[in-house]
């Protein structure tokens, strides 16, 4: 699994707000890394996972000197849980995207020093004032992607909910503004801004991942290549959008536990870049393995997405 999620003291409240009715057992169990979480993968037949902060957590913290302290806590946090559970946990860093620099410098620190396999960054970031909006296709983020191409770890981006002062199109439907569709909303249209930039056509080898099933992109994928090639409008990629898709993303089972978007997903990307995982503690272990062990795979394309998928693609040391 690898969009499973933790969270310290200083980012607990922003899962508060999604207005969950079981706040007091989802409480508890963001805040554990120990016996319960791994009590859980235990009775659900899960063997490892990647952990990661909860969102928007780093991402919505306005001071960059604030942004740097709270990730590098976090940060710490998770290693530490990390060296407690060495055969069950590693770590997804989270990254003050506020300072493209400190970023790098963070993201630097959690691979080389404590052994992180990569990064989950919770969307756009805000900075200084509230409503801002940070994407990672400008300019300014050029050398963070340096930076993770070099040192060749899959970057995460996962969802968060869009800034309210922007999203005039919810007006009156608070229940579609965060995961149920604003999630997606975001982390499409990121990634569809990060894939037309022309990153990958400078850094061919940058690996992402997105979960959800794909944050809907898989199912719209020919019509956007469709309609930018009548009106390419100067568009920066020199290759379609599906080509990246295919070439530079991976996508997880996280939180969409359906066979048709499943099978959506992996006729546009392939069944080597398709990865389980459940969204704990936001979706419960059992809902997501009761429905991956059914789904309509063979057992060696369920063997490859709930294993060697992961393994490959994180070089993790699993007999």
């Amino acid at each position: 699994m690898l969009e499973e999620h933790f969270a310290i003291e200083d980012t607990i409240g922003d899962s508060e707000a999604f207005g969950f009715d079981d706040w007091k057992d989802l409480n508890r169990r963001l805040l554990d890394l120990d016996d319960e979480r791994i009590g859980e993968m235990d009775e659900n037949g899960i063997e490892f996972a990647i952990q990661s902060l909860n969102a928007p957590a780093i991402q919505a913290i306005l001071s960059t000197d604030e942004a740097i302290e709270v990730s590098r806590k976090a940060n710490d946090v998770l290693a530490e849980a990390v060296a407690r559970h060495p055969t069950r946990y590693a770590g997804f860093a989270a990254l003050p995207m506020q300072d493209p620099d400190a970023a790098a410098k963070e993201l630097t620190r959690c691979v080389k020093e404590l052994g992180f396999v990569g990064a989950l960054v919770n969307g756009y970031s805000q900075r200084d004032v509230e409503d801002s909006v940070l994407f990672y296709d400008t300019p300014e983020y050029r050398s963070f992607w340096a930076t993770v191409n070099e040192l060749d770890v899959p970057f995460y981006l996962h969802p968060r909910a869009p800034i309210a002062a922007r999203a005039q199109h919810f007006s009156g439907h608070p229940w579609f503004i965060a995961p149920a569709w604003g999630f997606a909303v975001e982390t499409s249209i990121h990634a569809l801004r990060i894939m037309a930039s022309g990153l990958f056509d400078e850094m061919p080898d940058l690996k992402m991942i997105i979960g959800h099933m794909g944050e809907r992109i898989p199912f719209d994928i020919w019509r956007v290549d469709h309609r930018i090639k009548k009106a390419p409008l100067g568009i920066p990629a020199k290759k379609p959008l599906r080509y990246y898709l295919q070439n530079n993303f991976h996508i997880t089972t996280s939180g969409n536990f359906s066979d048709a978007p499943m099978q959506c997903a992996i006729t546009e990307i392939g069944l080597d870049r398709m990865l389980f995982s459940v969204d704990y503690p936001f979706e419960n272990t059992i809902d997501g393995t009761g429905w991956f062990d059914n789904a309509n795979l063979s057992e060696e394309d369920r063997l490859k997405i709930g294993r060697t998928n992961a393994i490959k693609l994180f070089n993790l040391d699993l007999k």
